[in-house]
């Protein structure tokens, strides 16, 4: 891969892979260091893919696995867990800042399907291929990530927050 194939790679997929690091990990610095092991896994792989698409749902499945590695660290299990409101203004336009601050909230096996359903457009069997696992799973934990995002907000509601 050249120089150039690799830096318009990077371009196109370093947005949409930021935020679904983001959403595991909640640390913008953390996030930018997994991105670009990423990337670099790309640059010195010599995997042929056939689409762009295949490409591109390579890229999110190595990046929810290096997000979860990164989790599963004893640093990080052991360090406290800052609030990241202030995060989310950062690298978020305000309209989503709370909506995304209760996705980031939910259960893991939930997050990444919501994201990936909801803010990238993928259906439940693509969803599927790229987590690997069976589209009913998906549908199921979609339907559990809506529920809980309901409650939320009618919690919400109903403290008048």
């Amino acid at each position: 891969m050249s120089t150039q194939q690799f830096e318009e790679k990077y371009y196109k997929y370093k947005d949409l892979l930021f935020r679904i690091i983001f959403t595991y990990v909640k640390n913008p610095n953390d996030a930018e260091d997994i991105l670009q092991e990423v990337f670099t896994k790309l640059y010195c792989s010599n995997k042929a893919f056939e689409t762009d698409e295949h490409e591109k749902r390579w890229l999110i499945r190595i990046s929810i696995n290096l997000s979860k590695n990164h989790l599963k660290l004893f640093w990080n299990k052991k360090r406290d867990i800052f609030n990241h409101e202030d995060l989310l203004g950062e690298s978020f336009s305000s309209e989503y800042n709370d909506l995304l601050q209760m996705v980031l909230n939910l259960p893991d096996k939930c997050k990444a399907p919501m994201y990936l359903h909801y803010y990238e457009g993928y259906s439940c069997k693509q969803i599927g291929e790229i987590l690997g696992c069976k589209e009913s799973a998906i549908k199921m934990r979609l339907k559990r990530g809506r529920e809980l995002l309901k409650m939320n907000l009618e919690e919400d509601k109903q403290y008048g927050c």
